[in-house]
């Protein structure tokens, strides 16, 4: 416990400000990655810096791609790189976009 506690004393919440989703939301929901940024700040917490490189890596692995969604838009631009290709070969049609069609 710390010798002066300002949070509590001055009422104010750091961890807010400190942490990228934990912020107030609107509709009072979570943030999209907040549970994969509160799984890796639970693991790195207590065990330093150093150590949490290498035993949290799961969870930072996680939480980046949810914030960054890397792996997605890669695996996104192979399947249209690989249907331009079935294009090209002829072995694929895609479906005809009917424009003014109504539900």
């Amino acid at each position: 416990m710390p010798i002066l506690d300002l949070q509590s004393r001055f009422g104010i919440n750091m961890d807010q400000w400190v942490l990228i989703q934990s912020g107030s939301q609107p509709n009072k929901r979570a943030a999209r990655c907040h549970a994969f940024e509160k799984e890796w700040i639970e693991c790195a917490h207590g065990i330093g810096q150093t150590r949490a490189k290498k035993e949290c890596q799961l969870e930072f692995e996680d939480f980046y791609e949810c914030m960054h969604r890397q792996k997605t838009l890669q695996r996104l631009y192979a399947i249209r790189v690989q249907r331009d290709k079935m294009v090209k070969e002829g072995t694929y049609t895609p479906p005809q976009h009917k424009p003014n069609e109504s539900l």
